[in-house]
């Protein structure tokens, strides 16, 4: 009864002091930064940290005993996991323990001898503890196994010369290039013997580094080696090599350009022109850009413009010649080669070009072949007009082409307004007129009516115009603007009862294109 009555007075303590009466916060606050204060003031200082406890060689061997057999009992379920005995052989480092460390990467080996990362670590070890004998065994291995890791020879060149063992590095790298590897090993081969001096046989590098990767800038830095050293004569030769190496079935121009300049720091101006005039006449047109932009800036510097201009006309001429015997129907080859003759040649010869290009006429009738074809014939008759100053062979380039055009099937309206307009520049207003009246009965255009009558609208030949109205409305009645422009014509001569008449007749027609 007593147990049951302390047991109930609890529960009402226990609920009372959970109970909060004032929520309100209180009046005066107290920080953290006030404790530390205070704690500080009164010297409360922390408990010390606990020492740590020194093990004795019996504790850490049971410790090493159980770290080996957790690091095991990974190995057997995750046996071809590299990075757990990586982690094991690592931490048998630390510990001194380099031949169980060695046993481990021998393990490891015998899982996966083709991972890189685990040869790495092995010999990276072997290093660091100064075990070179064990570390050169491992690089052989290495290298035997896998030669087309580059990174082993890398590492096991560099570290016969850190020892400085230079024969035993030589012998490296002469195993290494039986492999042809790529370019940058050769380089590393050739600056390790520069940098002992050996300058013969960073040459006998060359010779072999240029065959087995025969690109052109190889043979570029060959011949800079060779001129960086002072050996002159060597490098010419070699740049000489390398053009009949390549031949004229895969010359490149970034060859030539650094033959040029080789000779042109020697001051050979001959020889620089030389070069460039060989290449030009070997290498296609599209793949020399770079060679005529220094052929022209050395020009400029030695030389004068027309030996330059000559080259490179002539060039251009037989590649031209080449495109339009391959395909007489190419246009712009056409127009590329009258604009280089224009530039350059006599007239004769310019007509003679012009004559042949005029003589591929379309094989198709339809318009769409002719357009570029026409141009032709337009080219030439401006260039008879304004470069050779003829006006009989302007006119009958016109009037050839005229008749050459099929105008029952298509025109070009384009080119009688061309031929009207010359003949109002020779001041032949009738052959004007007589070439539009002609367009117009043989092929009627809008564009040719309304270029007609604002013709005739300049020369204030009204009448002429009213019958040029008539005949386009009996065209094309359809069209409203037509109607409102003669409308307006009529107007603003003052025959009103004309104007009201056309108009009453436009509004009369079945059909408008804008009958608004």
């Amino acid at each position: 009864m007593h147990k049951m009555a302390s047991t109930a007075a609890g529960k009402q303590r226990i609920g009372k002091a959970a109970k909060v009466i004032n929520k309100a916060a209180s009046e005066v606050q107290i920080t953290a930064e006030q404790l530390l204060r205070e704690a500080k003031h009164r010297d409360l200082e922390l408990l010390p940290p606990p020492q740590k406890r020194q093990e004795t060689q019996e504790e850490l061997n049971s410790y090493n005993r159980r770290k080996r057999k957790e690091f095991e009992d990974y190995i057997r379920k995750h046996r071809q996991v590299v990075h757990i005995w990586i982690k094991y052989a690592t931490w048998e480092e630390r510990l001194r323990e380099i031949q169980r460390a060695r046993s481990i990467y021998e393990r490891a080996l015998d899982v996966d001898h083709r991972n890189v990362a685990l040869w790495l670590k092995y010999a990276e070890m072997e290093m660091k503890n100064r075990q070179v004998n064990h570390a050169r065994n491992i690089w052989d291995r290495a290298i035997t196994i896998l030669p087309r890791v580059n990174q082993f020879w890398y590492k096991y060149t560099y570290m016969e010369e850190m020892l400085g063992n230079v024969a035993g590095c030589r012998q490296v790298f002469e195993r290494w290039m039986e492999w042809q590897p790529d370019e940058q090993a050769w380089h590393s081969y050739i600056n390790f013997e520069l940098r002992y001096k050996e300058v013969e046989k960073a040459r006998n590098i060359y010779e072999s580094f240029v065959f087995v990767h025969p690109e052109v800038k190889n043979w570029i830095k060959y011949a800079r080696f060779e001129d960086k050293h002072g050996y002159i004569t060597h490098a010419r030769k070699v740049f000489e090599r390398a053009v009949e190496f390549f031949g004229e079935e895969y010359m490149d121009e970034q060859l030539f350009v650094a033959f040029a300049k080789f000779e042109e720091k020697q001051k050979e101006s001959e020889r620089v022109r030389v070069v460039y005039k060989y290449a030009l006449d070997k290498i296609p047109k599209q793949q020399a850009r770079e060679l005529f932009k220094n052929y022209t800036i050395f020009e400029k510097k030695f030389g004068g413009r027309w030996g330059i201009e000559d080259v490179i006309i002539s060039k251009r001429r037989f590649q031209y010649e080449e495109e339009v015997k391959a395909n007489p129907h190419n246009y712009d080859a056409w127009f590329d080669y009258l604009r280089l003759v224009e530039s350059d040649t006599d007239s004769d010869t310019v007509r003679e070009v012009y004559e042949r290009a005029i003589a591929n006429v379309p094989p198709i009738s339809e318009k769409r072949h002719w357009k570029r074809y026409i141009y032709l014939w337009v080219n030439y008759a401006l260039y008879e007009e304004l470069e050779a100053m003829d006006s009989t062979r302007t006119r009958q380039v016109y009037r050839a082409c005229l008749e050459l055009i099929p105008h029952k099937k298509f025109t070009f309206a384009k080119l009688w307004i061309l031929y009207a307009q010359f003949e109002i520049r020779q001041k032949n207003i009738q052959f004007a007129r007589q070439a539009l009246g002609t367009s117009i009965g043989k092929c009627p255009k809008n564009k040719l009516f309304k270029w007609y009558i604002q013709l005739e609208l300049q020369l204030r030949e009204f009448e002429r115009c009213r019958k040029l109205y008539v005949k386009y409305i009996e065209f094309n009645p359809q069209k409203s603007t037509t109607w409102m422009k003669f409308a307006e014509l009529e107007t603003i001569l003052g025959d009103l009862g004309r104007a009201h008449a056309i108009n009453e007749l436009a509004i009369n027609q079945p059909r408008l294109d804008m009958p608004e």
